[in-house]
């Protein structure tokens, strides 16, 4: 019985890596370069992309369960319906599948809705999975430490809706948790889909007067423009990625990322322990600064 990890080189994917691991799941990493990946003792790695469906189906042969995760990418609807399609093949019937909080509601961000149209695929196709909708990643905030402890001004457009920001570690460690329940039920689980939110709905002062509490000095919320962000990301991400961003700061401005009723206590009971709070993310990285 064998685990496939998709994405494993990246931030949530190599964590999931580890988790499996810690728990003694038999683990597969699908990996684009080999020579890049660093993984516990006993992970086997396959080399293999999601357009190259003959690595795929080397990589999915003999596989029970499988972690999806695909990087926001002009063709990321296309891979995850190629990885789909290629696991209904292959006998896999249990999957989870990271989504995005809301995928139904930001209709008009494009990674949103590439990701909602592989949500409806996995209906469809009646896989046994857990679809997990993660809010707002905590870490993205990395992106802008430099502004944030060198100029004073946390630029990111969070607006006043407010979102339940999670960590990457809870994330990952989450998704292990429903891959293991997965791959070692008897009988068949029915779909689920779990919101993955963090302790707290922040808005974009709230975020602000925490970095003030944390640094010892005023830091401002300067976020509200979105077109400015947008051509901020421009400098070193592809313009059509930029623009998706800025959408989903839009629909930040309008709709927040809000938890369901239940859904903070869920996570607290699965994980055993409390969610980790963006006070412990900045508090990190103001020692460090």
């Amino acid at each position: 019985m064998t685990i496939l990890v998709t994405g494993a080189t990246g931030n949530v994917g190599r964590q999931v890596v580890e988790h499996l691991v810690k728990r003694g799941a038999d683990v597969r990493a699908l990996v684009r370069d080999p020579s890049k990946a660093s993984f516990p003792a006993g992970v086997s790695v396959v080399q293999g992309d999601f357009l190259d469906v003959e690595s795929l189906r080397k990589a999915m042969s003999g596989v029970s369960t499988l972690f999806l995760l695909n990087a926001v990418v002009p063709d990321e609807f296309t891979q995850a319906l190629v990885a789909l399609n290629v696991a209904r093949s292959a006998g896999i019937e249990r999957v989870v599948y990271l989504s995005v909080i809301h995928a139904d509601v930001y209709v008009n961000v494009p990674h949103f809705a590439g990701k909602f149209g592989v949500e409806r695929m996995i209906e469809q196709m009646d896989f046994q999975a857990t679809i997990l909708r993660p809010a707002y990643f905590i870490q993205n905030d990395l992106m802008i430490e430099d502004v944030i402890t060198g100029y004073g001004t946390y630029t990111m457009p969070i607006g006043a809706k407010g979102l339940a920001m999670i960590d990457v570690r809870d994330i990952a460690e989450i998704a292990a948790l429903e891959l293991l329940r997965r791959e070692r039920s008897a009988e068949p689980l029915a779909l689920e889909r779990i919101n993955l939110v963090g302790p707290q709905t922040l808005t974009g002062q709230d975020i602000a007067a925490i970095w003030s509490d944390v640094l010892a000095r005023p830091i401002n919320y300067g976020g509200d423009n979105t077109e400015g962000f947008e051509q901020n990301l421009k400098q070193f991400l592809p313009a059509w990625m930029a623009y998706d961003m800025r959408l989903m700061g839009e629909r930040f401005f309008t709709d927040g990322m809000l938890p369901e009723t239940g859904d903070v206590e869920r996570l607290t009971a699965l994980l055993g322990r409390p969610l980790r709070p963006y006070r412990d993310f900045a508090s990190q990285i103001a020692a460090s600064a």
